[in-house]
């Protein structure tokens, strides 16, 4: 690419944990550049935060409103191309409307909104507009699990038959929100965080990791809620059955009161010729279990040619390397500075660029945490995951 994506943030001011990831992870490749920015809700400190991402202090805004409305007043080759929402959870939705409305292209922290309703008026604007929207379910941008979807999509491991996926923390075994802690603080919050608690934090990364990899949906499921911390408002535990278009069945649990768990998400998908397994504790490794026949380890690196092409489109630097997270979520960055690029020059977008998840992805995670709710408050066996 000859010439950067221009970016702008929203979030990332004092105290936050994912807005700071986001614009690492965006510059990584020198494929984008932050150019402006409303960092915080504090008008003072989003200011204040020019510094802090080496901007022109003009281009630091005191409101996310303030920041559409001025750059939009810029010369098309100066103003921002597109913005990242890192914000709590209910602003995820206003941000977004008005970037669309004023033709930036968006990368949107999950989940996408805080409510099915919502998510479904985010994508109708987004498909009016056909402009680019990525949601970052970071987990999908791991080369191995690339690879892992392509396996799956060669029909190298059969009809799938079972799917297990589990996202366990323990972060959130204690009170936390009581203590002063900015992200466990907002997250205890409904009208900040939406209905789902860990439903809502990792339990869609599950979700989504799920029908990812295998290409599957969900068809029904059936689930179990709970909140172990006394006193808190929303659930911290969350197991659910699933049943897959197409036969495969299913079983998903995430909780944030795993004491001594750290970010152990873990997924084993198994068809009728094989198996493979994921571990975001080992990224860079994939399990091959083919039937009568040892395991195999396969490993990231760039340069070994037994992997696919996008895979190796999604990798750095050559085996023995590790690549991990921060990694993982420029992949979704680097393909969005791509595909922007490609609209900019009028080109037809390249499919490997367009590999990351979408708003469309967003309103299936929206149903996800709607459904099990549903279904965990309700009396049915089993629920309709559309209806």
């Amino acid at each position: 690419m000859n010439k950067k994506i221009k970016m702008g943030l929203v979030g990332g001011g004092p105290g936050s944990f994912i807005g700071p990831v986001h614009f690492r992870a965006a510059i990584m490749d020198g494929h984008i550049e932050l150019v402006c920015g409303a960092f915080d809700s504090d008008p003072v400190q989003s200011k204040a935060s020019a510094e802090i991402y080496n901007i022109s202090p003009k281009r630091a805004y005191g409101t996310w409103e303030e920041m559409f409305e001025k750059e939009n007043s810029l010369p098309e080759n100066e103003k921002m191309d597109m913005v990242a929402v890192t914000t709590p959870n209910h602003l995820h939705f206003p941000i977004s409307m008005k970037a669309l409305e004023n033709g930036f292209h968006v990368v949107c922290e999950k989940p996408v909104t805080v409510s099915l309703d919502e998510a479904k008026r985010l994508a109708a604007m987004v498909d009016d507009t056909g402009l680019l929207f990525a949601l970052t379910h970071t987990y999908t941008g791991y080369p191995m699990v690339k690879e892992a979807k392509h396996l799956v999509s060669r029909n190298q491991l059969g009809t799938i038959r079972k799917i297990v996926v589990e996202y366990p923390q323990g972060w959130l075994s204690t009170p936390l929100e009581k203590t002063g802690n900015q992200q466990a603080e907002w997250r205890s919050k409904p009208e900040y965080n939406g209905p789902g608690g860990c439903l809502g934090d990792i339990g869609v990364h599950a979700e989504n990791l799920a029908e990812y990899i295998t290409g599957l949906q969900i068809d029904e499921l059936c689930a179990d809620i709970n909140s172990f911390v006394p006193g808190r408002a929303l659930d911290d535990d969350t197991s659910v059955l699933l049943r897959f278009e197409g036969g495969a069945r299913g079983v998903l649990w995430a909780t944030q009161i795993a004491a001594g768990e750290e970010n152990n998400l873990t997924i084993r998908v198994y068809g009728e010729k094989g198996g493979l397994e994921w571990r975001q504790h080992d990224p860079n490794t994939l399990l091959l279990k083919m039937l009568d026949q040892p395991v195999q380890i396969l490993r990231a690196g760039k340069n070994y040619s037994n992997l696919s092409e996008i895979a190796r489109w999604n990798l750095r630097i050559p085996g023995g390397h590790p690549e991990g997270y921060i990694e993982a979520f420029a992949n979704i960055y680097k393909n969005m500075a791509h595909a922007i690029q490609q609209r900019k020059e009028n080109l037809p977008v390249d499919p490997a660029y367009l590999d990351f998840p979408t708003v469309h992805d967003g309103v299936r995670g929206m149903r996800f945490i709607e459904k099990v709710i549903e279904s965990a408050a309700g009396s049915e066996k089993w629920i309709k995951f559309q209806g």
